[in-house]
């Protein structure tokens, strides 16, 4: 890492930590509300429009969190995106399959005549499913530094069901705090059958990612650095404990504590970006890349940063008042 002695050696970091708050909020918001089109399948007709109505007010304003990232990447870090989605290629378009069919099926599902409802039901499952398991593809290569030997590609092909588990836990939480009845009930247990495999998940990207570099073993295991990172995961353990507890518990009277499996599933990710930004920076591409090597020059990334001051605080605050005013149970979703 070199020396930040000036204001243009840390444009590139401040963007990195931009773009990593993108991803972040992605990852947590949209990934909800891809958990809860993988469940739709399990529920029923009427169970179904109260899944689609929690996520209604949100989805859509979710998935700008994505294309800040990738805008940030892009414009940022011109080299490492040429890079990263030159190897990602088959994967990223996956996704953008499964996104687009979400985003037409979601239209058309409240639209269509009866008989046609239950095809874009399937259609919004499916191009959920494809989506999360894309991301979770992606993810695996990237910790492997797009290896494509069959070892690696064979972490990235099991780390892709961990990642569509973790979405769907947060999307059965989603729904325990959102629903109340027969759906929270359902929703309580598939967020018990989905929580042990967002574990596996976890334990196996924090299980291979050190092994990736020596860099990044000796950044976890060596003094004191053993002792100061041991309460993330530490907590992140705890987190899962907890969760399994209270779904254990739930539902209580006057739906008390209901909230609390959603936090603590929040809390699992955000510990989990934490843990995997930490290692691998300041690397963009493991290994290979930096993001001082991938960075635009000082020049235009100031003009960027000018844009992005701006842009930021409004997605930020037009998404709290997004919550704000839809907070509590969700309704049918209606666009009369």
């Amino acid at each position: 890492m070199p020396p930040l002695n000036n204001f243009d050696d840390w444009l590139p970091v401040i963007f990195m930590a931009v773009m990593g708050l993108s991803i972040l909020a992605y990852v947590v918001l949209d990934g909800y509300d891809l958990g809860v089109g993988i469940l739709l399948h399990r529920a029923t007709l009427e169970q179904k429009d109260v899944m689609i109505g929690s996520i209604g007010p949100f989805w859509d304003a979710n998935e700008t969190w994505l294309v800040l990232g990738i805008g940030i990447l892009l414009v940022a870090f011109p080299l490492a995106h040429g890079v990263i989605l030159g190897a990602l290629y088959l994967p990223v378009t996956l996704m953008l399959i499964g996104l687009i069919l979400r985003g037409v099926a979601f239209d058309f599902r409240a639209k269509a005549h009866d008989d046609h409802k239950a095809m874009w039901n399937r259609l919004f499952y499916g191009g959920s499913l494809l989506a999360s398991l894309s991301q979770g593809y992606m993810l695996g290569a990237w910790i492997v530094g797009f290896d494509q030997s069959w070892l690696t590609v064979g972490f990235a092909l099991l780390i892709a069901p961990c990642v569509a588990a973790a979405y769907t836990l947060m999307g059965a939480t989603w729904l325990v705090m959102k629903t109340e009845a027969a759906l929270q009930q359902r929703a309580i247990y598939w967020a018990r059958r989905a929580l042990w495999l967002t574990a596996l998940g976890v334990a196996l990207v924090s299980f291979v990612t050190p092994l990736v570099s020596q860099r990044i073993f000796d950044k976890w295991f060596s003094l004191p650095n053993l002792v100061l990172l041991a309460p993330i995961p530490i907590a992140s353990l705890l987190l899962f404990v907890l969760t399994d507890r209270i779904l254990r518990a739930l539902p209580l009277a006057d739906d008390k504590l209901s909230w609390v499996p959603f936090s603590a599933c929040i809390g699992i990710f955000v510990l989990s970006f934490f843990g995997l930004a930490y290692s691998m920076f300041p690397f963009l591409v493991i290994e290979k890349m930096t993001i001082w090597q991938a960075a635009s020059a000082p020049e235009p990334l100031k003009i960027i940063l000018a844009g992005t001051l701006i842009v930021l605080p409004l997605i930020i605050a037009y998404t709290v008042f997004s919550y704000r005013v839809f907070r509590g149970k969700a309704q049918h979703l209606s666009y009369e």
